[in-house]
């Protein structure tokens, strides 16, 4: 059995979660001695497609035409590709219709989580639909001081200094233009935020919000992996005010290092975290605020060790055998073990 992992646009996606979520896939098919490719002229018996652009749709049905089982993994839906850039609300039917027509070419459909699994459901897909994350590497991702020196030692951060993290892409749904209110009503600590996309096709709120001065406020832009790593072992608080997403790598990540999260309160978190059990969630920027304060000065209970079981599920190691069983369950459909 030999699996054809594909994507197309590597250099669009691959700084992106997209881009994160195929290299965990490489290495949890890796580790769990899956054979696979990502050379299209190989051979192979498995599609595993990541992407929907239009020759991603075009492989899959020439794919499919010679008789090769195609694992279609739904990464994107309608929800998370609003409030995205420009003109994204207003197109949003359009690839709700295109991404239906995607993922209908796939035996069956992966996607990161129970709540994404029930949007699809809810579109009329009929195919069988597998939740699985796109998990992290926690051999990488782990509790080390030495990182967090580094970070505070590079952005100029004193021991003192109250350090609040965020990640995302420039987007709206990623919870930007609440982080710089936050910065704004909170000025007794130190903000700063991780990623970057061409602002040209942003609306002008998220442009005005990452160009905004304060004191307070740092756009660190796009870093590495390892970065992130440091940070995260640096900070005080990751703070993830996003309004949608099919997953959220970084919360995992920080579940691994053991940083204190506040999360916001929205249904794709629902069933692995949970408010005042791993992390602290919230409605609203009065909630935000209010939490970050009580967080930061040690007011609520640390809530790491049980976070840091989420990351543990979501090992690499055991998303690769999920994957795996995936793959066995297409290749002889009357396998009844996978659930």
């Amino acid at each position: 059995m030999k699996v054809l992992l594909y994507t197309e646009g590597e250099k669009v996606v691959g700084k992106s979660g997209l881009g994160k979520a195929i290299k965990h896939q490489m290495k949890a098919l890796e580790v769990n001695y899956v054979d696979y490719t990502t050379n299209i002229h190989d051979d192979y018996d498995i599609l595993h497609i990541n992407t929907y652009f239009p020759k991603s749709y075009e492989f899959a049905k020439k794919a499919k035409k010679k008789g090769k089982k195609i694992v279609y993994h739904a990464h994107s839906t309608e929800e998370d590709f609003k409030n995205s850039f420009k003109f994204s609300n207003q197109i949003s039917p359009l690839f709700k219709k295109w991404i239906i027509k995607c993922y209908n070419l796939g035996d069956v459909i992966i996607t990161p989580t129970e709540y994404s699994k029930k949007l699809l459901e809810s579109y009329g897909i009929k195919k069988k639909i597998f939740a699985i994350s796109n998990g992290i590497e926690l051999e990488k991702f782990k509790h080390d001081k030495n990182k967090g020196i580094i970070f505070r030692e590079k952005y100029g951060y004193t021991k003192e200094d109250k350090v609040i993290i965020g990640i995302g892409l420039y987007l709206e749904r990623k919870g930007i233009l609440d982080f710089v209110k936050l910065a704004k009503m909170l000025p007794q600590y130190k903000f700063i935020w991780f990623g970057y996309s061409p602002l040209s096709a942003s609306p002008i709120e998220i442009r005005k919000a990452v160009t905004t001065k304060l004191d307070n406020l740092t756009f660190a832009g796009y870093v590495e992996p390892e970065m992130i790593n440091c940070a995260m072992n640096g900070c005080d608080l990751y703070l993830f005010p996003t309004l949608e997403e099919t997953e959220g790598i970084p919360i995992i990540e920080a579940c691994a290092c053991k940083t204190k999260a506040l999360i916001r309160d929205i249904p794709v978190f629902d069933g692995w975290l949970t408010d005042s059990v791993n992390v602290y969630k919230a409605k609203n920027i009065e909630e935000f605020k209010d939490k970050i304060i009580k967080i930061v000065e040690g007011r609520l209970p640390d809530l790491t060790q049980n976070a840091y079981k989420v990351a543990v599920d979501r090992d690499i190691k055991n998303i690769g055998i999920k994957l795996k069983e995936v793959y066995t369950y297409v290749m002889e459909e009357n396998n009844e073990k996978v659930k």
